[in-house]
């Protein structure tokens, strides 16, 4: 999937939630999916930080 497709996918299941829930509910939602990519992205450097260091070693 080229980055074209994977932002239009992420677009369109947004709207498609979006459609079914209060502006509460989106809120929510954005915020927790928000939080997630944050955690993912600390993992992710976490990871690469211990995989860089162990190289070093």
């Amino acid at each position: 999937m080229n980055p074209c497709e994977l932002t239009a996918s992420v677009t369109a299941i947004a709207n498609m939630l979006s459609c079914n829930l209060s502006i509460d509910e989106i809120s929510l939602l954005g915020s927790a999916f928000a939080q997630l990519g944050d955690t993912l992205m600390t993992i992710a450097a976490q990871k690469s930080l211990c995989e860089n260091t162990s190289k070093t070693l």
